[in-house]
C-alpha cells in the first residue's frame, strides 16, 4: 500500500515538474527559432531592396533566390508547434540561406547577438 501511495505521489510531482520544465524548454527553443528565422527574413528583405536597383542577369538570379527564401519563410508554420515537418522545413530554410549567402559572397557562418560580438573597445 505504501509503495503504491509513494509511487502515485512521486508520479504526480514528477509530472508537474516535467510540465514546467517542458514549457521552459519549449519557450526557449521557440524563441531561438523565431529569432533565427526573423534574422533570415530581415537579411533577405534588405538584400532584395538593395539588388532591386540593378537589373543585370547576375542580380536577377540573386533576386529570384531571395524571393524563394522569403517565400519559404512566409510559409513557415509559426503558429503550429505540432507541425510534423517543422525541423525539415527549418533545415530547408537554412540551406536556402546558405545558398543565397554564397551567391552574395557573404560568409553564412556569421554570428548574430551579443555572445560573440566582433566589436571590441
Amino acid at each position: 500500500r505504501f509503495h503504491g501511495e509513494g509511487f502515485q505521489e512521486g508520479f504526480a510531482e514528477g509530472s508537474q515538474a516535467g510540465m514546467a520544465e517542458g514549457r521552459r524548454h519549449g519557450a526557449l527553443h521557440g524563441a531561438r527559432m523565431g529569432s533565427e528565422i526573423g534574422c533570415y527574413l530581415g537579411f533577405a528583405l534588405t538584400w532584395h531592396c538593395l539588388l532591386q536597383k540593378c537589373t543585370d542577369e547576375k542580380n536577377s538570379k540573386k533576386i529570384r533566390a531571395l524571393d524563394s527564401l522569403i517565400g519559404m519563410i512566409q510559409k513557415f508554420p509559426y503558429e503550429d508547434p505540432t507541425y510534423d515537418k517543422l525541423q525539415e522545413d527549418l533545415e530547408k530554410i537554412r540551406g536556402k540561406f546558405k545558398q543565397v549567402c554564397s551567391m552574395l559572397n557573404i560568409p553564412s557562418d556569421f554570428r548574430i547577438g551579443t555572445e560573440r560580438s566582433s566589436l571590441t573597445f
